[in-house]
């Protein structure tokens, strides 16, 4: 599943292609036929990130909601229109370039009422200028759930994702076990100004790098990181333990991030 960068990143690009622009959109796959015959022509108004959620505002107070879940795949391309890459369930095409989207979770037409219960069950994003940190604290500091934990639940917050967990308790050393309850305020603010930081970083570089002052990597995904996946701290050259959390690879420094 994209971490919270990757959403942005792409809201980001989407805005500068199809805000204020009459768009042609269609299903080539079929799945989607009705909702991209009702969006046809339309104005897009606006593109916007929530979390792990993309909101493309259309005039008449009309919203496209899409959700890439675990399979979801995210291409732009340039004009002139080429052939659909798969099952494309949605093709929303501008002036110069299209997006083509292919194995949502959620690809749905919202209303303003379906929009405010879907942004009010996700927790204050990182990447939001509108984002409340005190919030979050109030919620993390009342529970007995791991850090580890709380920063997945996208309830609590949105923008983490598996890598930036890992990546962000080890920079800050906090153990993943260490219950919210326990977290001091400073702790928090300074978890969260890391998070912020390495986020904005990974929008972008398109590309999660949380090593400091590196270059995105040689790799299929461009990555640079300091412990996930890897066998030894780069700081104390210890052993690296890896658990899982709700079913999800975690990594951390037993000597780094001690209780």
């Amino acid at each position: 599943m994209p971490e919270g960068h990757t959403i942005h990143r792409a809201a980001r690009d989407h805005r500068k292609i199809l805000k204020n622009r009459y768009l042609a959109i269609s299903s080539p796959q079929g799945r989607f036929e009705d909702g991209a015959a009702w969006l046809n022509g339309r104005l897009c108004e606006d593109v916007e990130a929530y979390g792990k959620h993309l909101i493309y505002r259309f005039e008449g107070e009309t919203f496209l909601h899409v959700h890439l879940g675990l399979f979801g795949r995210i291409r732009k391309r340039k004009l002139p229109e080429p052939e659909p890459r798969g099952a494309v369930r949605i093709r929303m095409i501008g002036d110069t370039h299209l997006i083509d989207i292919n194995g949502p979770t959620a690809c749905e037409i919202i209303n303003p009422d379906d929009l405010a219960k879907l942004t009010s069950r996700i927790g204050p994003d990182i990447l939001r200028a509108d984002a409340d940190p005190e919030r979050v604290y109030t919620r993390i500091s009342k529970s007995r759930s791991p850090i580890g934990k709380l920063l997945m639940n996208q309830s609590v917050l949105a923008g983490i994702g598996n890598i930036y967990r890992s990546e962000i308790l080890w920079r800050q050393g906090i153990h993943p076990d260490r219950p919210g309850k326990d977290l001091s305020k400073d702790d928090f603010e300074r978890l969260w100004a890391d998070a912020v930081h390495l986020l904005e970083i990974g929008v972008k570089r398109n590309a999660i790098i949380t090593v400091d002052e590196a270059a995105p990597g040689r790799g299929r995904y461009r990555e640079r990181v300091n412990i996930f996946g890897k066998r030894s701290c780069p700081t104390c050259a210890g052993d690296i333990t890896q658990v899982e959390i709700d079913t999800r690879k975690a990594y951390f420094c037993a000597a780094c991030q001690a209780d």
